[in-house]
């Protein structure tokens, strides 16, 4: 797989790797189980909001580690605000590009951030604590990467329907039975939304 000499870089040598004691806020995405998990933990000045500290630990490939460490470098000295608009394409474009089945790991990065930045907001009552709708749902589908373009289904406009109802979540995925990459995709939209406890039951039809 061809990666660019900044993802080396970051692989190689990753920037701000560790944990925060008593950190202010901290976030974990993934799991070990799928093959990439991340961790992000925050200092932040309560006067500015500005991130002070930052520092991740991460268990997965070489994209893993290199997009924590590139997205852990963008967020510091931003504030929450301004941190929480980093992108995951810009996370990727910072490294000088990704290969499209690594895209996913830019997304988890930038998830993760987010993740520690609202739990950060909900512990001082900066913002109201999200309710769950169908509106999270497609917000959660738009981190699910289509491995051979490196975007998101939602965009690709694969995704045909999301309902939820009475605790069960509905998706209809618009994949050819030929297409390879069907099932991981069937998978990985399973495992996104299985985190949510207010999702019952999963009906995916493709």
């Amino acid at each position: 797989m061809q990666y660019s000499q900044k993802v080396l870089d970051h692989f190689m040598k990753p920037h701000n790797v560790g944990k925060i004691e008593n950190p202010d806020a901290m976030a974990t995405e993934g799991s070990p189980a799928c093959g990439d998990q991340v961790s992000i933990y925050l200092k932040v000045k309560p006067e500015t909001l500005v991130i002070e500290d930052i520092k991740f630990q991460s268990y997965g490939c070489a994209s893993n580690i290199a997009t924590a460490s590139i997205i852990t470098d963008m967020a510091k000295g931003k504030t929450l605000e301004q941190a929480n608009k980093i992108t995951w394409k810009e996370a990727a474009e910072a490294l000088d590009g990704l290969p499209p089945v690594k895209m996913h790991c830019s997304v988890l990065a930038v998830d993760t951030l987010r993740k520690a930045i609202y739990d950060y907001e909900i512990k001082h009552n900066l913002v109201e604590k999200k309710k769950f709708n169908k509106e999270l749902i497609i917000e959660e589908l738009k981190k699910v990467i289509y491995p051979k373009v490196g975007e998101d289904i939602v965009t690709l406009k694969m995704v045909k329907y999301v309902g939820f109802e009475n605790g069960v979540a509905t998706i209809d995925i618009d994949i050819p039975s030929f297409d390879t990459h069907r099932d991981n995709i069937v998978e990985e939209v399973k495992e996104h939304l299985q985190r949510f406890k207010e999702i019952k039951d999963i009906k995916i039809t493709i």
